[in-house]
């Protein structure tokens, strides 16, 4: 039967991987995710047969519990509150890991179960992550889902504090490893290793939310793999290895994408700068949605730029509609999508695709930039900070950040509820711009205006 179950787990890697792959491209993404579902389904099916494993119904409440939680949650869940669903989700595979370290580390300390100091040094290790990932993305689910501030919260000494948290942690952990073996002493580490994820996610603001919702995936599939060799599980040695690979390689992608070090993502404290010095020339030019829909009738091309204001208003649909009245007429339109757009990797990918709007419309950062110059319209959707030209200026706190050339379009219209700062908390110097103009008003609502105005042309 140990070898049946061996088996089941080795085709299951092969789908985890196979089912990574898929996903890497829109058009087979969700195929990808079946076959990676269908995998961990089999996956825990035959653990059921694993050589003495006990407490059979408190595993299938568990299941039924957590797995009915998920289906309904998943079912219910606006495609707004996607960033906090994944950060959320995030947080409970590295808090999984933990309870197994915490329950490995117990059991060790009651001498109900043998483990070499390999195995404990991995145990301590998968602990301490997944503690950090589970409270650091309960920290960043309630600054996504507005329970508390968004902004970088930061006080005196604050990163010595920290620091002095995680050093104390590992002390606790060390301590465990040479013989200090209490219940006391694997308390107090999980304390301050989740105290410490809360203390690390504190500073950091808005603005680099997207970099942060990569890191936790990656610290979960680490913690995952690490508990994986400590009790001995193939299937989540394989998938923590996976997860926490494809979790780093996208955290450096989006690090990348915002010019920016992960280092000064976790200690700059980005998100705590309001505004720049130095004054804004030019002013806001309202224009009426009718109007900005009459010059795009007669635009030759039209690039679009998406936004999180767009997916607030939920408008992906009302654009697809605005996309095909203007093909109508013969413009060309495109999409530019920034790495960074939205409060998660691949949030306007899927907001777009969900309205059914073909994937080769779809161009990322740079692919579109060189045809800015040659665009007579750029749309914009509740984006900012990723269309920023101050980005450019040395002084702004967004300096050196990659951002879509908007502003080198001939015509510039942003669609924009009211007249506040982007999600970094930084004035967007291309609002004020020459050759931009202002459509105020909820996006969905706006968008609806310009497609019956270009319906009455």
């Amino acid at each position: 039967m140990e070898t049946f179950i061996q088996l089941v787990y080795f085709v299951t890697a092969f789908l985890f991987i196979l089912g990574l792959k898929q996903m890497s491209h829109p058009a087979t993404a969700k195929r990808g995710i079946v076959w990676a579902g269908y995998a961990m389904l089999a996956a825990t099916i035959v653990t059921f047969a694993w050589p003495g494993l006990g407490n059979f119904f408190l595993i299938i409440v568990g299941i039924l519990v957590g797995g009915g939680a998920a289906w309904v949650i998943a079912k219910k869940v606006a495609m707004t509150d996607m960033p906090q669903m994944v950060a959320i989700y995030n947080g409970m595979g590295g808090g999984a890991a933990g309870a197994i370290a915490a329950v490995e580390l117990l059991r060790h300390s009651a001498g109900q179960g043998e483990m070499t100091t390999g195995l404990l040094v991995l145990a301590l290790l998968g602990g301490l992550i997944g503690a950090v990932s589970f409270s650091g993305s309960m920290v960043a689910f309630a600054k996504l889902q507005g329970l508390v501030n968004s902004r970088a919260v930061t006080f005196p000494f604050q990163q010595p504090i920290n620091m002095a948290v995680l050093a104390v942690s590992v002390l606790f952990a060390l301590a465990y490893l040479f013989g200090a073996q209490g219940t006391g002493v694997v308390l107090w580490f999980f304390v301050l290793a989740l105290l410490f994820g809360v203390l690390m996610t504190i500073p950091i603001g808005g603005g680099d939310m997207p970099v942060v919702i990569s890191l936790y995936n990656a610290f979960t599939g680490l913690a995952v793999g690490f508990e994986g060799f400590a009790i001995g599980n193939p299937a989540m040695i394989i998938a923590g290895t996976v997860v926490g690979a494809a979790g780093t390689l996208l955290t450096i992608l989006m690090a990348k994408a915002m010019n920016r070090s992960l280092y000064s993502v976790l200690f700059g404290a980005f998100g705590a700068v309001e505004q720049e010095g130095g004054e804004i020339k030019g002013s806001l030019k309202p224009m009426e949605p009718e109007d900005a829909a009459s010059l795009m009738a007669f635009a030759n091309k039209v690039i679009i730029v998406p936004g999180y204001g767009m997916a607030v208003a939920q408008a992906q649909q009302k654009v697809k509609e605005l996309m095909e009245e203007l093909e109508k007429r013969g413009v060309e339109v495109k999409f530019a999508i920034h790495p960074v757009a939205g409060r998660m990797p691949g949030h306007m990918n899927v907001l777009l695709a969900e309205a059914g709007i073909p994937y080769e419309k779809l161009f990322d950062l740079d692919e579109i930039n060189p045809e800015f110059e040659t665009a007579d319209v750029a749309l914009v959707i509740g984006a900012n900070d990723v269309v920023n030209p101050a980005a450019r200026r040395e002084g702004s706190p967004l300096y050196g950040m990659p951002i879509l050339d908007v502003d080198k379009a001939k015509q510039v219209f942003v669609l924009k509820r009211g007249r506040g700062k982007g999600f970094a908390g930084i004035e967007n110097e291309l609002f004020y711009a020459d050759n931009t103009n202002m459509v105020y008003g909820d996006a969905s609502e706006t968008l609806n205006k310009m497609v019956q105005a270009l319906k009455n042309l």
